[in-house]
């Protein structure tokens, strides 16, 4: 109880002592998150790969996993996109580049109750419109430091992506392909941490999440971590909020079917090639 109420203390501390930046009509914000994901090396079955072929395909995955994005809010509004970057003339990796299926831009509308992502999904531009995801936090009774900010732990129980980048490497040898198969169509319930600032009162963050008393500086689910870096409110230089308008228009619902239906066909034409990769004969 009295470490509940210090909590509640000290987030009207902190929502007192920051409450002349918000006083603003006009107030807006930039925050920028770095992306790390764990990424488990493809099995490539019977295939022999020398060192240095292990190591440009760790340093694919790794431009692939680690990433840097900028979120732009306001009041009600945001959009959450990569942060552009050239790529490099040794990045290579073709078979890789396709699978990337990371967001053009996400655009949160807290007061309609809308996300609209624009994503590319192996050529084709999709427009994916939606209610914004709501997770149920528990606010628990934890805070810590992250930059100049004091930041409140919140947890939350949702469904992992069943749209992630397959296993390169199929079944292996000795397994049932149609137990894996079940076995990943399976929904998959993961914890969310977030941890968030009153400091800064905005219910956004970075990608889906959002919803908390304060901007979300830290979330980790199952092996992605997300950290803010940077914070400028009120920037001279306004990053202006545009709502993505390209591609065809898909629900989330179906765009995770279309995805779904891609990588099987992947699996299939994988499962086909056999152990010598040369196809049927």
């Amino acid at each position: 109880m009295k470490s509940q109420f210090f909590r509640m203390f000290l987030v009207c501390l902190c929502t007192a002592f920051s409450a002349h930046v918000f006083a603003q009509a006009d107030f807006h914000g930039q925050a920028v998150y770095e992306s790390k994901t764990t990424a488990e090396m493809p099995d490539f079955g019977d295939r022999q790969m020398s060192e240095e072929q292990k190591k440009r395909i760790q340093e694919r995955l790794k431009s692939m996993y680690e990433k840097t994005y900028i979120l732009s809010f306001n009041r009600s509004e945001s959009i959450y996109k990569e942060e552009e970057k050239l790529e490099s003339p040794t990045s290579g990796g073709r078979g890789f580049r396709g699978l990337d299926m990371s967001a053009g831009a996400k655009y949160k509308n807290i007061k309609t109750n809308e996300v609209i992502v624009d994503q590319e999904f192996y050529g084709k531009q999709f427009l994916i419109k939606d209610s914004l995801p709501k997770l149920v936090w528990k606010m628990e009774n934890e805070s810590k430091q992250i930059g100049q900010y004091t930041a409140f732990k919140a947890t939350a129980v949702k469904l992992a992506s069943q749209t992630g980048l397959p296993s390169f490497g199929g079944p292996r040898r000795g397994e049932d392909s149609k137990e894996n198969k079940e076995e990943d169509n399976k929904p998959k319930e993961v914890i969310v941490t977030a941890w968030y600032t009153p400091q800064i009162p905005v219910n956004q963050g970075p990608g889906d999440f959002w919803g908390l008393p304060g901007l979300i500086l830290e979330v980790s689910t199952d092996k992605t971590t997300i950290l803010c870096s940077k914070i400028v409110l009120n920037p001279k230089e306004k990053d202006e909020i545009k709502v993505p308008k390209k591609g065809k228009e898909v629900t989330q619902a179906e765009y995770d079917q279309i995805v779904k239906k891609k990588l099987e066909e992947m699996r299939e034409m994988r499962g086909n090639r056999g152990p010598g990769g040369g196809g049927r004969r």
